[in-house]
């Protein structure tokens, strides 16, 4: 039951307690809620009160409704984004550099759609590769999918000079990817730089990712660079915020 003196409106209350509830485990990942009608009579409110507080619920991501189902708790983040050895050259030679590499420790299917198109790099694009702004560049636009759902959205931006008559600019690479073709034309990898961020979804992507309403995106922006410094990458990632976790490791030198 609400305290009814306390203050705080009746809504309120019963999402704090669902959302103790999912927090402690008592409501499992993938679990139904119990119905409209039970949750009125657990708490004494209203059915529109009920219906705040798990639109509340809804907002933060903690819970998805399904039409003619009920309410369940969104799963977990499920998929380990290994930051520590995922492009190093090692995995790519066991083509299981980047997503392939996140698939196997998480033991899920990957799958990608590709499409490729060429454009002139407007002014972000050339600052992070260092090129003039109208240059030309290759676009790989990713879509990236785990046992089916989408995951995460990609579009890699190449300066044309590194990838004309290599098979980057076709659907398929070939094992090892992109990063291994950049190699075998001369391009040795040096280095990435990670720009990690969050922000709410567009509309396209929230209808690209299927995320529920109030489900954030992770943005991360990876830069490759050649031994000798020159930018060969740019890679603007969108990632599930409730479907990812990001994990990273370095010495503490």
């Amino acid at each position: 039951m609400v305290d009814r003196r306390s203050g705080v409106p009746a809504f309120r209350q019963v999402a704090a307690d669902l959302r103790e509830k999912i927090t402690a485990g008592q409501y499992a990942p993938g679990e139904q809620l119990p119905s409209e009608r039970e949750l009125v009579d657990a708490y004494g409110v209203s059915r529109p009160t009920v219906r705040e507080a798990v639109n509340m619920l809804r907002s933060e991501g903690l819970v998805t409704s399904e039409h003619g189902r009920g309410v369940f708790v969104r799963p977990p983040a499920s998929i380990q984004r290994i930051g520590r050895s995922r492009l190093s050259r090692e995995a790519r030679e066991r083509n299981r550099g980047a997503f392939l590499a996140d698939a196997a420790a998480r033991g899920f299917t990957p799958s990608t759609s590709v499409k490729i198109r060429f454009e002139q790099a407007d002014a972000r694009a050339a600052a992070h590769l260092a090129i003039d702004e109208g240059t030309e560049v290759t676009v790989r636009d990713r879509v990236m999918r785990a046992d089916g759902l989408v995951v995460q959205l990609a579009v890699s931006r190449l300066p044309r000079q590194f990838t004309r008559g290599t098979a980057i600019e076709e659907v398929d690479t070939g094992s090892g990817g992109a990063y291994a073709r950049l190699e075998e034309a001369g391009h040795t990898l040096g280095s990435f730089v990670e720009h990690v961020g969050a922000r709410m979804p567009t509309p396209d992507e929230a209808s690209l990712l299927q995320l529920a309403d109030g489900v954030p995106v992770i943005t991360v922006t990876r830069v490759a660079y050649g031994t000798d410094g020159t930018p060969l990458e740019m890679n603007d990632m969108v990632l599930a915020a409730d479907r990812y976790e990001l994990s990273y490791e370095w010495p503490a030198d």
